[in-house]
């Protein structure tokens, strides 16, 4: 299933300029790829002094992992536990980046990148309260960034997990 900008938008809390994907391209339970154009708006919201560090390459893939809990979590209950079909899908559990460890910062910026950016994570271990994701920001062939990330599941407002 491949999904647009809105669809994106409906999964994540970021919104508006700061929903920064546009395209989720392919998914599964392991991994997820998505693109990007955003890297080039002069009002991407994580530019400073006009330009967009390849550090924020992250963020993009934070927002990737987080739609692929959200897909994660609907067919999921569409399923659910012991295989039998469920009407509806509840809320995505709410996540936070705790940890990045690992980041190869292959160019200094992203916003003179002409072509457009593909994310991808993909889940290497975790359970039921931490994930964790190796993720790679491209541009056509070339990688920009790469890294793995720790998500920590159902944290409130205040950052504590539930």
């Amino acid at each position: 299933m491949q999904l647009d900008r809105a669809g994106i938008a409906a999964r994540i809390p970021h919104q508006g300029s700061m929903c920064l994907l546009d395209r989720v391209l392919e998914w599964d339970d392991n991994r997820i790829l998505c693109s990007a154009a955003s890297h080039r708006a002069g009002d991407n919201p994580l530019r400073a002094h006009g330009r967009l560090s390849a550090a924020c390459g992250i963020e993009y893939a934070a927002q990737a992992m987080a739609v692929h809990g959200a897909l994660c979590a609907a067919a999921y209950a569409r399923v659910g536990a012991a295989g039998a079909v469920v009407e509806g899908a509840p809320a995505p559990r709410m996540g936070m980046l705790t940890s990045v460890r690992g980041v190869d910062l292959l160019v200094p910026r992203l916003d003179d990148i002409a072509a457009d950016l593909v994310v991808q994570a993909e889940r290497v271990s975790g359970d039921h309260n931490a994930i964790v994701y190796e993720f790679t920001l491209r541009a056509n062939a070339h990688i920009l960034l790469s890294g793995r990330a720790t998500v920590i599941l159902d944290v409130d407002a205040t950052g504590i997990s539930a």
